[in-house]
């Protein structure tokens, strides 16, 4: 498989993405072992608060906390994500690197149209990763990815599946104070969403999660494609 190879490839838009709707679940599976990578399509060049510099910081001290193999970005223009040819191939490129088994992208339905862009760039580059003759300027092997699965970002959807963070929760909360030109109020911070209290919004909606499925905190994600139980999973019903 070779030292690229990730078992897991979660992109988002911008940092912190990827932390807020599931920083848990990378935290549980990096501690199970698995090989985990987080690529940012942008660095998110027109946020109201930071710098790029800053961000890039607290992006990698953020990936540290999680214990991820790989931490990128890809430097496309923030609000600027749209279905162009060359962004897509810049993604595949990356999936062909990687070869991952699995994709988690942010669900479509979001106030922040960069989200759902983000979402369907990245579906389309898992779709032209494993046609053989896509070419790219780099890896040309093409990968098939099994299984693209879709976090939630600013949403409260119902999940059509959840995963245990109980165990893990602090380290997601943990890796997103490390954002704090993003999530810490200060007198010269420009007024967001982000600085009034959505670290601990988050926390609700985890816990909300969790108490669906009985436990302490839970991080919930939608799926186009049906879940396979295998069959001792079945057994426990």
């Amino acid at each position: 498989m070779g030292s690229s190879f990730l078992d897991v490839l979660a992109f988002g838009a911008h940092p912190d993405d990827v932390e807020i709707g599931m920083g848990g679940t990378i935290a549980k599976l990096t501690a199970a072992g698995k090989r985990v990578g987080i690529y940012d399509l942008t660095d998110a060049d027109l946020s109201s608060n930071g710098n790029v510099e800053l961000r890039r910081k607290e992006a990698q001290n953020a990936a540290e906390i999680l214990g991820v193999s790989v931490r990128g970005s890809l430097g496309l223009p923030d609000r600027g994500l749209f279905l162009q040819p060359d962004y897509i191939t810049k993604i595949v490129e990356i999936i062909r690197i990687y070869k991952p088994e699995i994709v988690f992208v942010p669900y479509h339905e979001d106030r922040h149209p960069d989200h759902g862009n983000c979402a369907h760039l990245v579906e389309e580059a898992v779709f032209s990763a494993g046609v053989k003759k896509f070419t790219t300027a780099g890896c040309q092997e093409p990968h098939r990815v099994k299984r693209v699965y879709f976090y939630m970002i600013n949403g409260f959807h119902q999940p059509d599946f959840t995963v245990d963070i109980s165990l893990f929760m602090d380290s997601k909360l943990s890796a997103l104070r490390a954002y704090k030109s993003q999530f810490v109020k200060t007198n010269s911070s420009f007024e967001t969403p982000l600085v009034n209290g959505y670290i601990e919004n988050v926390e609700a909606r985890e816990r909300m999660f969790g108490q669906l499925v009985n436990v302490s905190y839970a991080e919930g994600f939608k799926t186009k494609v049906p879940l396979l139980l295998e069959q001792d999973l079945l057994g426990e019903i």
